[in-house]
């Protein structure tokens, strides 16, 4: 069973009015940890405190939030590091307070077993039925509202295929259902423009700066089903999974591509 901890309480009870719960209004990050240390904890908080300006209310109690989690972290040692931020109590209807006090929810755990394995053999995808509604205003933003990721997950996946690969309205390619997604052509490596749906992962943005420094040229564009199932190599990244080759999408195999070991390796996300 996972500890929780609630604006810096463990066991406290959540206000049952909180506007986190009554309308998802906040938003939330995973954090890995490794031996003992949080893994990109100071871009974790920045996207945070961005999703937080583009609801309308500040991140407040930033530093304390970092030591919480810096001292979470040292007592896991290895796992998980889930942190929510919702606007706090408000009223019955959609207006939000004046004066906001966040709720904060800090909860450890570990790290599926099964993503070692994920991570050195690689996965294979299906397409999923449901769409993601294009919405720039909340694209990019690990938010609360998560029942297209909630429907989608309720669906069976076929024999052999571990998680679902998800377009927009407009059927572009936005990402996996839990991590973001590269492909790769010839010596570069492209990656859906998260600019209308979708989660802008802090490992996305770190993928991308590691290939860059690796001087290969990275592109965030619109990407069609067509042109990802011709790409040379998939793979995604998140968080915990680090980077993933991609066997398979359906009938469509894939070769891995070599430079993902070289990505683990260098933003040390070997499981």
């Amino acid at each position: 069973m996972a500890s929780v901890f609630v604006n810096g309480l463990p066991q406290q009870q959540i206000n049952p009015l909180d506007r986190g719960l009554a309308y998802g209004d906040g938003a939330f990050a995973t954090m890995r940890v490794l031996q003992g240390k949080v893994l990109f904890i100071d871009e974790h908080i920045e996207r945070l405190q961005q999703a937080c300006l583009r609801m309308g209310f500040a991140l407040q109690n930033q530093l304390e939030l970092i030591n919480q989690l810096e001292q979470h972290g040292q007592v896991l040692n290895q796992g998980c590091i889930k942190i929510l931020i919702s606007r706090g109590v408000g009223g019955r209807g959609y207006s939000a307070p004046d004066i906001v006090e966040q709720t904060s929810v800090i909860s450890l755990h570990d790290i599926p077993a099964h993503y070692q394995q994920w991570q050195q053999q690689g996965i294979s995808l299906s397409l999923a039925a449901i769409s993601l509604a294009r919405q720039p205003i909340l694209a990019g933003m690990k938010h609360l509202n998560r029942l297209e990721q909630v429907l989608i997950k309720q669906n069976l996946l076929p024999q052999g295929c571990d998680d679902w690969l998800v377009l927009d309205t407009d059927g572009n390619v936005v990402e996996s259902s839990m991590a973001n997604v590269f492909i790769v052509e010839g010596q570069n490596v492209y990656t859906p423009a998260i600019s209308h749906s979708g989660v802008s992962g802090v490992m996305r943005q770190q993928v991308i700066i590691a290939l860059l420094e690796n001087n290969i040229n990275v592109y965030a564009e619109p990407i069609s089903l067509s042109r990802l199932k011709q790409a040379d190599h998939v793979f995604i990244s998140n968080s915990l999974l680090g980077v993933v080759n991609i066997n398979h999408l359906d009938d469509n195999q894939y070769s891995s591509w070599p430079m993902s070991h070289n990505l683990i390796k260098q933003l040390q996300l070997s499981l």
